[in-house]
């Protein structure tokens, strides 16, 4: 007998409508993506403090954080980088089943990760931010020295570097980060947003 006919999920007595209403917003995943180094993480939490203060339920999930604990079984090949996206993807899922609404800043460099993050959310449920900096610009802000160890060979398979970015198509909202500064780019996002998640 296969696994899958052993699984019987258990429905709850709570609607999705009920718990929108309690919460008094509609949930919704807010996936940043761009370089490393392009600011998704710095707009993220400035996203998500901008909501709270708004009365919002907003939680940032760290990529990091998921790296350290759930996924610290994935390397960066480019099956595992997918694999941390899909697991991601559940994760965001089941957050927004709880009503709440949710930023990730991933890098996410390949359009298909995305797109299956989308379907596993329901894109009702997704709003895709491009943080479209230059390449150039990223490699000055390296803080942490990624593209240093990339350029020297000593990472492998870095977006951007010796591994491609694909740029979405059809992105929710671009934000180019040479042109405004992270607080107009704040306000923008959440103009942007607020329709999506008033009821």
């Amino acid at each position: 007998m296969e696994s899958k006919n052993l699984l019987y999920p258990v429905n709850s007595l709570i609607t999705r409508e009920q718990r929108e209403q309690r919460m008094n917003q509609r949930p919704l995943l807010i996936w940043f993506t761009g370089l490393s180094g392009s600011g998704k993480s710095t707009l993220a939490v400035q996203l998500e403090y901008a909501l709270f203060q708004q009365g919002f339920n907003v939680f940032f999930l760290d990529g990091d954080a998921l790296r350290t604990g759930l996924n610290s079984d994935l390397g960066f090949s480019e099956e595992h980088r997918s694999e941390n996206i899909r697991r991601a993807g559940e994760v965001c899922r089941v957050m927004l089943d709880s009503g709440l609404i949710v930023l990730t800043a991933f890098i996410s460099p390949f359009r298909t990760d995305r797109e299956r993050v989308k379907h596993i959310i329901g894109q009702d449920r997704y709003f895709e931010v491009y943080v479209d900096t230059p390449l150039e610009i990223c490699e000055q802000r390296d803080v942490k020295g990624l593209y240093t160890k990339a350029r020297r060979a000593e990472l492998k398979n870095f977006t951007g570097v010796d591994s491609p970015y694909e740029v979405p198509l059809c992105p929710d909202a671009v934000i180019r980060t040479t042109e405004k500064t992270v607080e107009q780019a704040t306000a923008d996002l959440v103009k942007a947003i607020l329709p999506r998640i008033r009821l």
